[in-house]
């Protein structure tokens, strides 16, 4: 292939945008959209749910449980992965789904009750029911980053 060279003193600028002023009848033509922001940042902020995750009776459950250390592991039972879920019903009734570590754990028939006793102690709990699970059993990829620090796997 060959290719043709052609040499040139210069190269015309290429033209410039325009920008002509609008006509005032523009805004009769074409009519404001409806704002679907009216009066969202004039609302006050929404309170969260005391039942909620961030609201006060849920944290406050999450701190006692928190504040619960499995005998064996020098590791609260939170962050040791063994609480599975967390419910805050109307009324302030609590629900806990939690497991142990093996179905032979020697505070097999304590650790729900002491479950149970912290997070009724909770301000603002009527009722509390511990719901002790084997499935999904548990295993040490449960546990939170902080605990696996802990205890030296990290």
């Amino acid at each position: 292939m060959s290719y043709e060279v052609e040499e040139v003193d210069g190269v015309a600028p290429p033209p410039k945008a325009r920008v002509e002023t609008a006509p005032e009848s523009v805004g009769e033509t074409f009519e404001r959209k409806r704002d679907y922001l009216q009066g969202f940042l004039t609302q006050p902020p929404r309170a969260d749910a005391p039942e909620e995750p961030g609201g006060e009776l849920y944290e406050g459950v999450l701190e006692a449980l928190r504040e619960i250390y499995d005998p064996e592991i020098p590791v609260n039972i939170y962050e040791l992965g063994l609480i599975y879920g967390v419910e805050v019903g109307e009324g302030g009734h609590v629900a806990v789904t939690m497991t142990l570590t093996t179905p032979h754990c020697p505070v097999a028939e304590s650790m729900p009750a002491e479950v149970e006793l912290r997070v009724a102690a909770v301000p603002g709990v009527a009722t509390c029911e511990v719901n002790l699970v084997w499935d999904p059993p548990w295993d040490p990829a449960k546990m939170s980053d902080e605990a696996r620090l802990e205890l030296g796997m990290l």
